[in-house]
């Protein structure tokens, strides 16, 4: 994990069937054979979203992603492979209305340093920010 990630953590090598201990949101989590499976509840119950388990030694380069200034890909582009804590001081831009995600999965953050409401994306393309999925929702 990155040092200018910041918040609570908790690491743990085996399912943990109440999350609710370390974290307000976040209630249990499941490993199963290689993919990483988030519930909404504890004891493995509620909506689940299962998230694929890519190992330590995955490529760093291979993490990529593209924000734009306006929807379907147009306007400024700015391209990111690690950790940004304040998009909005390196875009020079108020909003993102569209991004792609070339390589492994994101968190975007509705505020700077890593702190708001929190949007998983997965390797693809975004045409118009509606199409966010925010993780309460998933």
């Amino acid at each position: 994990m990155s040092s200018k990630v910041r918040g609570h953590s908790y690491e743990c090598d085996t399912d943990c069937p109440d999350m609710h201990t370390h974290f307000t949101r976040c209630n249990s989590i499941k490993v199963e054979s290689g993919c990483w499976v988030l519930y909404g509840k504890h004891n493995y119950t509620g909506h689940q979203r299962r998230v694929p388990w890519l190992p330590v030694t995955f490529a760093l380069y291979a993490y990529r992603l593209r924000i734009y200034e306006r929807a379907n890909f147009q306007g400024q582009m700015l391209e990111f492979s690690e950790d940004c804590e304040s998009v909005q001081e390196q875009f020079r831009a108020r909003d993102i209305y569209s991004c792609k995600v070339l390589g492994g999965y994101w968190t975007l953050y509705d505020h700077p340093n890593f702190r708001g409401r929190q949007y998983f994306l997965s390797p693809g393309e975004y045409r118009k920010i509606s199409s966010f999925r925010r993780i309460t929702e998933l």
